[in-house]
């Protein structure tokens, strides 16, 4: 399963950006997207900005993605009992 990850972004350069992910900079194509600034919230996957986010949706795809993550965690956990 692959999912995206948010970061902020902290730098722009023409087509480029460096967003922060965590505290971790990370840098990304926004060809696919237009009007991002500096501050916005973007989905990457792939090294692809895909969405501008609002914090809401960050927020609820974040909580939704530690659910996931909680959920595999656990499965693996069972396998290995």
């Amino acid at each position: 399963m692959c999912l995206g990850t948010i970061g902020r972004v902290i730098c722009i350069n023409g087509r480029e950006a460096t967003l922060d992910v965590d505290g971790v900079e990370v840098n990304v194509e926004l060809g696919l997207l237009s009007d991002i600034e500096i501050g916005d919230l973007v989905m990457v996957h792939a090294g692809c900005a895909i969405q501008k986010m609002d914090q809401d949706e960050a927020d609820e795809f974040n909580q939704l993605a530690e659910e996931i993550t909680s959920v595999m965690r656990n499965r693996c956990e069972d396998r290995n009992d």
